[in-house]
């Protein structure tokens, strides 16, 4: 019964750090090929369908999308990726 209690605190110990490191982070990336109004929507639709993703903004006129994002669930390469898929290839800007 010991050893169960242990196991079961270790387990809740593990969980609660892994969440105490992740992290909002914000990122603006540059977005390619955006040619007409509607761009913007499939860009951002494709960055809120990434697990992680809270909220993603595209600019049409700056050609760029800011988007916020839980760090322990996705990553920069995840969120390229979504948008290169959807025809539209981006990468970090500044």
């Amino acid at each position: 019964m010991t050893k169960l209690l242990a196991s079961v605190a270790f387990g809740l110990g593990v969980l609660a750090s892994s969440s105490t490191f992740a992290a909002e982070r914000t990122l603006m990336l540059a977005v390619q090929n955006m040619y007409c109004d509607a761009c913007p929507l499939i860009v951002r639709k494709s960055l809120e369908a990434v697990p992680g993703v809270a909220k993603a903004v595209v600019s049409f006129k700056d050609k760029t999308a800011v988007v916020t994002y839980d760090d322990s669930r996705t990553n920069v390469n995840a969120l390229t990726a979504a948008t290169t898929k959807a025809g539209y290839p981006s990468s970090p800007k500044g």
